[in-house]
């Protein structure tokens, strides 16, 4: 994108023109910023499964030590709410449709769909990386030849399907040496201690040893055995660590106003074959929601030893910590007692919180509104890792490190969201403020989700939304089979500055522009909603015009110009 000397609108003026163009690219900019706080960076992954953002919660030494040291995303979502899907798109920064992985097992998906020689350990051991993974893989891992590692890790510890489920009495392959863990439960060999140990352990020996990227994939807070006295019959739940067993016992299960919906006239059959839960159901849904909480809670110790064990070691400020989980969780919301895969709020929405301290450029503490996804992880990874760090797929994400350092930033693009192909399927838009789906059988959902947050109401027979759905269904037909830059077309609008002197007018003009904010070197000074969109300011020296272009159809953008006024 270049600015271009032309006349403007009038012969005293000088134009510069900024069009933002229709593909953004997923930019390695920062890896210059990388190179010069930390130019071998070490990158750590610790990722829960089935983990709810509500879950949140019961993690205050991840919210202290991670978010509260860097940035929390608070509109992070899973682009397929399912176990292999996400982690697949984690490993490629590739919507399902581009990487294959389209379910947890054969014939759509499972760890033998995806091309395990082109993936993010397989690039950043390429660039000189040593990569390490620790816990779960990718659905039916280890179920042909349990002693395979996948192409790209220098030190495997990945946890052999289908022991994978089992808080104790699991296995490990370990480098090709199958170990089995406490195959007789017992406190001192409960999963998610193992795990935090051997983190532990593997930072304390790359210490000093140049650049690692490890990944620790915790089971929980996902279902698994063995089965204890007073789990709820025919309801799989997860297994806490003795010391926190019963520690929420008597602790009411939130029920927010979607909570066994009385009424699912407006949405799919599916749902709407689902009977309204009776009391022993929510007594069930409550004990899963408390056992679940619990088991993080061993989690939540573990992230906190793993820091110390960074900090101790001297590395904590070098290293780039991403805090996310797999995929969301429903506990009774819309009548669905238990499970994922949906497209509603719970189940797709989920945490993601980032530290990296020695990054001066990154400011602390800092919440951002932006949407993101989880194929973004990899090309974030890959921009702060620096320009030695390549993808060798086509990546359909965009580096967060540029939301982390400017909370207005807006690329404009929308996201998808869909699930396994065959009857049930979807595809949904996810947008700043709705959610539109279309379904295999015909059925549509279209919810304003600042109206009605909960996703009570849908909204696609409203006559009084048909503009809006007719935008987000030609959207999504696009995101369907988008690929890279196709994945994040945003609005074109063009920013154009203007300079006579000291004096310095910019103006927007784009198709559907309804409003502009205009800011000034930072400073917010002009919101204008009439056409021609423009502010006029008396400014010297080099002047950042940054405007912030809301359109019709619930799309946002920014356009950013640096113009040199007169001295």
């Amino acid at each position: 994108m270049k600015g271009r000397h032309v006349l403007g609108l009038s012969a005293a003026f000088v134009t510069l023109a900024f069009t933002v163009a229709v593909a953004a690219t997923g930019s390695h900019g920062d890896a210059q910023a990388a190179r010069a706080q930390a130019p071998r960076l070490n990158i750590l992954i610790l990722e829960t499964d089935d983990q709810t953002v509500a879950e949140m919660e019961v993690l205050p030494n991840v919210r202290r030590l991670i978010g509260d040291e860097g940035v929390t995303f608070d509109n992070n979502f899973d682009s397929f709410s399912l176990c292999c899907p996400s982690r697949a798109s984690l490993l490629t920064g590739q919507y399902s449709h581009n990487n294959g992985v389209r379910g947890n097992a054969a014939p759509e998906g499972g760890y033998y769909k995806l091309d395990s020689t082109n993936t993010l350990a397989v690039w950043l051991q390429k660039a000189g990386y040593y990569t390490i993974h620790l816990g779960k893989y990718l659905n039916g891992y280890g179920t042909r030849d349990p002693r395979e590692i996948p192409p790209g890790w220098s030190d495997w510890h990945g946890s052999v399907d289908p022991t994978t489920y089992r808080y104790y009495n699991y296995t490990l392959n370990e480098n090709g040496e199958l170990h089995t863990f406490c195959a007789t439960a017992q406190a001192s060999c409960y999963q998610t201690d193992v795990y935090r140990d051997k983190a532990n352990g593997f930072i304390r020996a790359r210490s000093a040893q140049g650049p690692w990227f490890m990944w620790v994939a915790f089971l929980a807070d996902h279902s698994g055995g063995p089965r204890e006295p007073g789990d709820p019959a025919g309801f799989a739940t997860p297994v806490p660590a003795p010391r926190h067993k019963d520690k929420l016992k008597g602790t009411p299960l939130p029920q927010p106003p979607s909570f066994n919906e009385a009424d699912v006239s407006d949405k799919p059959q599916a749902i709407q074959r689902r009977a309204l839960m009776n009391q022993r159901q929510i007594a069930a849904v409550q004990e899963n929601w408390q056992q679940r909480r619990e088991t993080l809670m061993a989690v939540d110790e573990a992230v906190a030893s793993i820091v110390e064990t960074l900090r101790s070691t001297g590395q904590l400020d070098n290293t780039l910590i991403l805090f996310t989980s797999d995929n969301g969780f429903f506990h009774g919301e819309h009548r669905v007692r238990t499970g994922k895969v949906l497209l509603y709020e719970p189940s797709i929405r989920v945490p993601l919180l980032m530290r990296w301290t020695g990054n001066k450029s990154l400011p602390r503490g800092v919440h951002r509104k932006q949407l993101s996804m989880n194929v973004d992880y990899a090309e974030t990874i890959l921009g702060a890792a620096g320009e030695t760090a390549r993808p060798e797929r086509i990546e359909d994400g965009v580096n967060l490190l540029r939301f982390w350092r400017d909370g207005g930033l807006e690329l404009g693009r929308d996201l998808l969201v869909d699930n396994t192909p065959g009857a049930g399927h979807f595809d949904a838009i996810r947008s700043r403020n709705f959610l539109y789906a279309e379904y295999a059988t015909g059925e549509r959902e279209l919810y304003d989700l600042e109206r009605d947050p909960y996703e009570l109401t849908s909204q696609h027979m409203n006559p009084a939304y048909d503009a809006i759905k007719a935008s987000l269904a030609a959207r999504l037909h696009r995101l369907v089979t988008c690929a890279g830059g196709t994945c994040r077309t945003k609005p074109a609008v063009r920013l154009s500055v203007l300079r006579s002197g000291c004096s310095i007018r910019a103006v927007v003009t784009g198709s559907g522009t309804q409003s502009v904010g205009f800011w000034i070197n930072g400073r917010h000074v002009r919101t204008d909603s009439r056409r021609p969109f423009r502010v006029t300011v008396s400014r010297r020296g080099i002047v950042s015009v940054r405007a912030r272009v809301a359109l019709s159809a619930d799309r946002l953008v920014t356009a950013d110009r640096r113009v040199q006024s007169c001295r």
